[in-house]
């Protein structure tokens, strides 16, 4: 049984008389101890469906429509309080920004022992006591002093190994990183991605990593979903995606990546990412698509299934159907 299978997944914001489709029609597949990678733009909708299978974006101005099982669980069937019971213990997220996502009002120690307390029910001692074992685990120098610090007197490494000890805290099942190495140098986002590593052999959690780099998720994933306006054009192991993409997105944005060595200037995709309010009919790449037939603007392709598990969401998709299409100017 898979950990967590997304089906038909979308979530549309409302306001006022605009609706934006920030993740439309998205299904995935996650076992256990198995790493996700998900690339793409900004504004693809990555960091939305992670806030959204942790049951951050619900509000009276969201619609959320699809599926999303954990463990046999529906989650989007849950109430608040059923959903709190479940985030933080078996689902867990490292945020993007760890300077914003840590209160800075609250110590670390503070902060971490709030997990421990509500989700494993520690007295106030053994809480103290097992934050400080996290804060070694995790790489942490001196953690015993550290649990009195406040989150700006630390540095940005230091605040993303907190937020990592804070996620994994309780062995969650599932663990969702948002961009955790960003804002980080080369050395310390090389620690963070062995630390994940290490503690994924330790536990056994599945992980779905959210990252702009497509090196790091190449180096930490088992099989790589690529976004593109709320939905997943391509997916598949890490080498029939990167080194056998069929995408057109997916090829531009391997192009777009800078490479040990490369000369030259970088080729940039041309054009604009659709607005999530102002969706086309038509694949929403095909403005941006070198060859974009009339099909590809009138209809949104469906699934094309290559070799083993490889999937792309492209009208060009498949042998002998590329040079089918004339260029759209």
């Amino acid at each position: 049984m898979s950990l967590i299978e997304v089906d038909n997944l979308s979530v549309v914001f409302k306001r006022k008389e605009k609706e934006s489709k920030a993740v439309n029609g998205v299904s995935l597949k996650l076992d256990p101890q198995s790493t996700l990678g998900i690339i793409g733009e900004s504004g693809s909708g990555k960091s939305v469906m992670l806030r959204t299978i942790l049951g951050l974006t619900r509000s009276p101005n969201t619609r959320i429509g699809g599926s999303i099982r954990f463990e046999g669980k529906e989650l989007t069937a849950m109430n608040e309080m059923e959903y709190a019971s479940v985030r933080g213990k078996e689902i867990s997220m490292i945020f993007q920004d760890p300077m914003t996502a840590l209160d800075p009002l609250f110590t670390v120690g503070y902060q971490l022992c709030e997990t421990l307390m509500r989700h494993q029910r520690l007295s106030k001692m053994e809480a103290y006591r097992k934050a400080e074992e996290l804060l070694e685990k995790v790489g942490i120098p001196s953690p015993r002093s550290r649990l009195g610090q406040y989150p700006h007197q630390m540095s940005g490494g230091m605040r993303q190994r907190v937020m990592i000890a804070i996620a994994v805290a309780c062995q969650p099942s599932l663990l969702l990183a948002d961009e955790p190495t960003t804002a980080l140098d080369v050395t310390v986002q090389a620690q963070v991605l062995a630390l994940i590593k290490n503690l994924q052999k330790d536990s056994g959690m599945g992980i779905v990593f959210v990252s702009h780099d497509i090196g790091v998720v190449a180096s930490i994933s088992d099989e790589i979903a690529v976004m593109y306006a709320g939905r997943v054009v391509e997916r598949g192991s890490v080498r029939q995606v990167l080194h056998h993409p069929n995408h057109p997105y997916t090829k531009s944005l391997i192009e777009a990546n800078v490479t040990l060595g490369m000369k030259g200037r970088l080729k940039a995709i041309q054009g604009q990412p659709p607005r999530p309010d102002r969706l086309p009919s038509g694949c929403p790449f095909a403005s941006r698509c070198t060859i974009a037939g009339e099909e590809c603007l009138g209809m949104m392709p469906g699934v094309t299934r290559m070799e083993s598990g490889h999937e792309v969401a492209c009208w060009a998709a498949g042998e002998g159907r590329s040079g089918a299409h004339s260029k759209v100017v």
